[in-house]
């Protein structure tokens, strides 16, 4: 079973995104930035300053 993890993160919150997802998944995420238009509407999983980008198992 593969647990589907999506962190969205700011630039201050990128590493410690790639940090936590290597800690639980023991491999390297797919990571992505983020379209403008998802810029808009997404915040970071960290804090309320809006997403760059994507880390992701897919």
């Amino acid at each position: 079973m593969v647990n589907n993890i999506i962190i969205y993160s700011c630039e201050t919150h990128v590493n410690h995104a790639l940090d936590v997802f290597v800690a639980k998944q023991v491999k390297f995420p797919i990571m992505k930035a983020l379209s403008e238009k998802e810029k808009l509407s997404t915040c970071c999983t960290y804090c309320t300053e809006p997403a760059l980008y994507v880390v992701a198992n897919e």
